[in-house]
């Protein structure tokens, strides 16, 4: 059967979940990755209450939709990263506290920890997010940054992380990172990396998105095709690279999204540069059976209408893999 196709309620945070069911419905969607910011999810309120629990899925369920994975990058950005004013705009108040960056990241730790038995209750398998990163400031690497500095961020990573995937791992929820620049993972290699600090533990794996490989250079479908066990989620969000007018290069200039300058930016699914048809032969090659999960933005584009077309474009553009060869027929004949 097809995959179903999801909205990531992230970027729709303004809306009240109980007016964005039903135009999600409206513009053809299977169901929704609920965002754990506005009232989409609250991880705190759903372990408090089983009602919290009920009423999400009655309402859901009165619009005819479902959900598969819900998403906390906003909290997880802040166990790894070098905290600043800026986290304070998109964490909770519980989580930013008195704003101390240690204590910050250990409140972080602990509410992504929560998150998985919150996805646990709710029952849904993944929680879609975000590590951040120790060392994403030296990713150009002027003064000279050696391997040992490098080494120093995995290892914080992983010793920051690791408790957090054993409680995703005693309430049978994946976590899935979504590869991004900023975060501990941005690429192929240092996807593996990431891997490796963690010791491989299996319930650390990928949101795949290639809007944010592709105007890295990275081969997206390589990606798939070098991680198929540890695709837990794929986010559908295009992009357009290498069409700004030369001010502006691939590190953005310090410009803003829609600057027409920008070397690149996101666009609506199928509007891009992305071949998708590429990555559903990929995903059906790896077994990925998950939701196609629509994360929309674009800045030059009404984004009821954007949504609208881009899950007509994920159901038009998706099939189920082949039982057999096309041509095993012979062999049978044969025979």
């Amino acid at each position: 059967m097809p995959r179903p196709v999801t909205l990531f309620t992230g970027q729709w945070a303004d809306l009240p979940l109980a007016e964005l069911a039903p135009l999600a419905r409206r513009m053809g969607y299977d169901g929704l990755e609920l965002a754990c910011w506005g009232d989409h999810f609250n991880v705190q309120e759903a372990l408090a209450s089983d009602s919290y629990v009920r009423d999400k899925w009655a309402l859901l369920e009165e619009h005819g939709l479902t959900s598969l994975a819900i998403g906390n990058h906003l909290v997880g950005q802040a166990v790894c990263d070098l905290i600043d004013e800026r986290h304070q705009s998109i964490l909770p108040q519980h989580v930013w506290g008195d704003g101390d960056p240690e204590g910050v990241r250990q409140r972080a730790a602990k509410e992504l920890s929560d998150t998985a038995r919150a996805a646990k209750k709710f029952g849904v398998k993944t929680v879609t997010g975000f590590t951040g990163s120790s060392i994403w400031h030296a990713t150009y690497a002027f003064p000279p940054t050696s391997q040992d500095f490098w080494d120093k961020g995995f290892a914080d990573f992983g010793r920051r992380f690791t408790p957090i995937l054993d409680t995703f791992e005693k309430s049978d929820v994946n976590f899935a990172l979504e590869v991004h620049p900023t975060e501990i993972a941005f690429d192929i290699a240092s996807s593996q990396r990431a891997i490796e600090a963690v010791k491989g533990h299996q319930r650390f794996g990928f949101n795949f998105d290639p809007s944010h490989l592709a105007y890295q250079g990275v081969d997206y479908v390589k990606f798939i095709r070098t991680f198929p066990d540890r695709i837990y989620n794929a986010h559908m969000k295009d992009v357009w690279w290498g069409k700004g007018d030369g001010t502006v290069g691939v590190f953005g200039g310090h410009t803003s999204f829609g600057d027409a300058r920008r070397f690149w930016d996101f666009r609506s699914v199928g509007r891009g540069m992305v071949d998708f048809e590429a990555i559903i032969v990929a995903l059906n090659d790896a077994g990925y059976a998950g939701p196609l999960s629509v994360e929309w933005e674009d800045s030059r584009m009404d984004r009821v209408h954007g949504a609208t077309e881009s899950a007509a474009f994920c159901k038009r553009l998706d099939f189920p893999a082949a039982a057999g060869a096309f041509d095993a027929v012979f062999a049978r004949e044969n025979q």
